[in-house]
């Protein structure tokens, strides 16, 4: 991606370097072009830029300063957490001014009487769950990054996770939010009592993938832990086979807390990283955890099991102690860095079909595999339709890239005519605003553009995500797309 701004924007200059270094100190900005390729990308690694200055603010008050400071100049900023984004999220298009919340990273405050959380946004989801563990209490969404990624990055993205089945996406379990708007002005929405209005405002702003300003503060809602669960790991000769036991589960009228998929390729790295026990001749296993009261999730799992079997499952193994439950959950949580044992990189999509869809979604990937002569893995939060089929690849060869482009928009595409999305956690971001003239009417796009000019009304603010525009930074013009992608607009 080449470094073009739009016309209306200006470029960073050594009296706005200056005024940021006033800020935040000389220690805490990087503008040497060795430093900021470090910032280049997030996890969506086909597309880069680096920005022109990366500051860390540690406190509101100076994102406020920083903001302002770049509107003063006419400079786009965007926000940045761990940079765990798969859809090019905290990409600097554009370049401008990165600001990276990491040094935010602070529990504020735990309050079990009133079964809420404040947190900064650069703190990592698993501190707080490490914080809570013990207290009777947890916080729900828990991405498959969870070891890494920010609640900061999270409420960006609405992200999900494997037990988002039941308890929901993180919109959920964000009470408030307090962020700088991107005209430079410390805003909250709701707060520890929720909402406090009819209109939900936190609601409008979590996923609005950090174009609506830069989060400083989280009100995040807490959860009573479960009185009991139990774990299963059962085991298909087929990938169809797995997916129809998934229909069967929900059909039943089972709601799992999670149930997860993976496929012969994710079982043979994992088994490779953790030696846990993996068939590696299965075509595919499903970690299914149900919670509630002991008799109720006892009777469930009976329940479920004899489904499984049922549909042809090989083997239906329960964890016998809280250490190979814990261990189960690690495999899956892992799942995505046992995938640096198979390529050099790699290109996670993130598509939703009907939970009845499974088995045709996950045929046609095996087909676009075959058509594209790639190798797809597959691992996935099966209960809610939510795919994640893994492309590996080299980045390194232009003609691998043009590849793993062309069948990712194949499988995007065939999952909106199977009546799903293009996305069901990861965001639109950069990667995926071709797709969204077919998710969604002229109307419809208008609408959410006129909406974040509200909020976003210069444009500085993260420019050249989630919607497609006719001209200006983020637009067609000024985004150099690999070719083998085919934009709609």
């Amino acid at each position: 991606m080449t470094s073009v701004l739009s016309p209306s924007h200006a470029p960073v200059t050594p009296q706005l370097l200056q005024r940021l270094k006033d800020i935040v100190g000389a220690d805490r900005l990087l503008d040497a072009a060795d430093e900021l390729v470090v910032y280049e990308c997030d996890g969506y690694v086909i597309e880069k830029n680096a920005p022109d200055v990366v500051v860390f603010p540690v406190s509101a008050d100076e994102v406020v300063r920083i903001v302002r400071e770049c509107n003063r100049f006419n400079v786009p900023f965007v926000a940045r957490g761990a940079g765990t984004s798969l859809a090019g999220g905290s990409l600097p298009v554009g370049g401008g001014v990165m600001i990276a919340l990491t040094k935010m990273n602070r529990i504020v405050e735990i309050n079990l009487r009133d079964r809420y959380a404040i947190v900064e946004p650069g703190c990592v989801n698993v501190r707080l769950t490490r914080a809570l563990a013990g207290s009777g209490f947890h916080y729900a969404p828990d991405p498959s990054s969870q070891g890494a990624c920010t609640i900061g990055g999270n409420v960006a993205t609405n992200s999900g996770g494997p037990h988002t089945l039941k308890y929901g996406v993180t919109v959920n379990h964000v009470l408030g939010v307090e962020f700088v708007s991107p005209g430079g002005e410390l805003v909250q929405f709701g707060g520890p009592c929720g909402r406090g209005n009819d209109v939900d405002l936190t609601g409008l702003f979590v996923g609005s993938e950090g174009t609506f300003g830069v989060v400083t503060k989280v009100w995040v809602r807490i959860t009573r832990d479960p009185a009991a669960c139990r774990t299963m790991l059962a085991i298909f000769e087929t990938v169809r086979d797995a997916t129809q036991a998934i229909s069967r589960i929900i059909g039943a009228g089972i709601v799992p807390a999670a149930l997860e998929m993976m496929d012969q390729g994710i079982i043979g790295a994992l088994e490779e990283a953790f030696s846990f026990g993996f068939p590696l001749d299965a075509g595919a296993v499903l970690l299914i955890e149900v919670d509630g009261l002991d008799c109720v999730v006892e009777e469930e799992a009976q329940t479920i099991i004899a489904l499984c079997n049922e549909m042809g499952a090989r083997e239906v193994k329960r964890s016998r102690t809280e250490e190979e439950r814990l261990l189960l959950w690690k495999c899956r949580k892992q799942a995505f860095g046992a995938i640096g044992r198979l390529a050099p990189s790699c290109c996670t999509q993130d598509g939703v079909v009907p939970r009845t869809r499974l088995p045709e979604i996950l045929e046609f990937i095996q087909e676009t595999e075959k058509k594209y002569n790639l190798r797809i893995v597959n691992v996935f939060h099966a209960g809610d339709g939510n795919i994640h089929p893994i492309l590996l690849f080299d980045e390194r060869d232009a003609e691998q890239i043009q590849r793993v482009m062309l069948a990712s928009e194949d499988i995007l595409n065939r999952c909106i005519d199977l009546g799903g999305s293009v996305t069901g956690e990861h965001g639109i971001g950069v990667e995926k605003i071709s797709f969204m003239p077919r998710l969604f009417t002229a109307s419809d796009l208008e609408v959410m553009a006129d909406i974040r000019k509200v909020f976003n009304p210069a444009n500085l603010c993260s420019p050249g995500k989630m919607l497609p525009t006719a001209g200006g930074c983020g637009s067609e013009s000024s985004i150099k797309v690999n070719p083998a992608r085919r934009p709609a607009f």
